[in-house]
């Protein structure tokens, strides 16, 4: 069962149980791309690397060793709503991991030096991104589905990043991380009023709550030609309606279109047709925002041929999915679940997700949502006709 708790400091404590000798750990800030504005867009995730960089506790080789010697592994992230700092350890070592992550996210030293040198890093991350037509490809299709500042790339532009100065790192972060935006999320072999009693104690900073503005949708199509690619690389996307009911109706979906050898459209277009090896479905949703869709690489001469095919197959389901292959696509979602729910990192993940989108008990609602996915809002959803479109191809 999956516990929570609001403390009186404000922050937020989530944990399920799992008797299998390893604890997953996240502390993590309700704070994200979706926050900030074209000035100083990619700070969120300029802080989470700066947070591995040291405190006057530990440098940043101290921070890694203490996880990775006791058997662990320490990752982050950053997305639209929330930046995390994790990690997965035996939970014989959880106070290590306690000690460590809030030691992070309480004492950064914002070291003028080490700044620098990360913002350089991100830069090399940016050319990464870029340079890899399926990133690429991701980025640009938001910048059509969006407006505004939530459209920028999440890393920020290198104008911004150069803006983005050790004052305002630490002006955000004094403003930002604070119990009030925070959450405590474990699970695996652990006890929760220890987890509660330690995060009441170690947090005691006072500040404001950071609330998520709206998002002002768009759509349009794109095209890019660049030099040294011999592969296309596309994707159709469609926003989707922001409730409950239709955010399963859309995993459902991208399952039955995409989701792996069995799908419509890998047989459709890969095994019936040889135009295309690699075929993704995806759906991106953290509360404030929905979209789904396609990812294809194919080569250049069939991008026309692929993207009819993909239209196509969205109307043929809104107009003739049955309920046996729905019931088949469920069974499917509910197995892989299943499997990934083995996994303490996995676990922890879904419920902090859940609770960024306004409840972390939702993932054990999950089975029974799917299971409720009607047929018909699956085939209203299908009928795609405000879809957004970009492709990458050889110049």
């Amino acid at each position: 069962m999956v516990k929570t708790k609001v403390l009186k400091n404000g922050m937020t404590v989530v944990f399920k149980e799992r008797k299998n000798g390893v604890v997953a750990v996240s502390f993590c800030v309700r704070y994200g791309g979706i926050n900030e504005k074209k000035d100083h867009k990619g700070i969120a995730h300029f802080i989470e690397h700066m947070l591995y960089k040291g405190t006057p506790k530990r440098n940043a080789q101290q921070i890694s060793m203490d996880i990775e010697r006791n058997g662990g592994e320490l990752n982050g992230f950053t997305s639209e709503q929330c930046t995390a700092f994790w990690c997965k350890i035996p939970s014989k070592h959880l106070d290590v991991a306690l000690d460590v992550l809030s030691d992070m996210v309480k004492n950064p030293l914002f070291d003028e030096k080490e700044i620098n040198k990360e913002r350089q890093v991100i830069f090399e991350e940016m050319k990464m991104y870029h340079d890899n037509p399926q990133f690429h490809v991701f980025d640009k299709i938001k910048s059509l589905m969006y407006r505004g500042d939530f459209s920028i790339s999440l890393m920020g532009t290198k104008e911004s990043m150069n803006s983005n100065t050790r004052e305002r790192l630490k002006e955000f972060f004094e403003r930002v991380y604070v119990p009030e935006n925070m959450i405590l999320c474990v699970a695996g072999e652990a006890d929760f009023d220890y987890l509660c009693e330690f995060a009441e104690k170690n947090f005691v900073k006072k500040g404001n709550k950071t609330l998520y503005p709206s998002v002002e949708t768009s759509k349009g199509e794109g095209t890019e030609k660049r030099k040294g690619l011999d592969q296309a690389n596309l994707v159709l996307a469609y926003h989707v309606p922001l409730s409950d009911k239709m955010e399963y109706s859309a995993q459902v979906l991208s399952v039955l279109m995409a989701g792996g050898m069995s799908s419509r459209l890998f047989s459709e277009i890969r095994e019936k047709r040889n135009l295309a090896y690699t075929i993704k479905g995806f759906y991106d949703s953290e509360g404030k925002y929905a979209y789904s869709g396609i990812y294809v690489g194919t080569t250049p001469e069939n991008v026309n041929k692929v993207k009819e095919l993909i239209i196509e197959e969205f109307e043929k389901v809104s107009k003739e999915l049955s309920e046996s292959e729905l019931s088949s696509v469920k069974d499917q979602i509910i197995g892989n679940f299943s499997i990934s729910q083995e996994d303490s990192f996995s676990l922890m993940y879904n419920m902090l997700k859940s609770e960024i989108k306004g409840d972390a008990k939702e993932v054990e609602r999950f089975v029974e949502e799917i299971k409720n996915v009607k047929l018909e809002d699956v085939k209203k959803l299908a009928n795609v006709r405000d879809w957004s479109f970009f492709a990458l191809v050889p110049e």
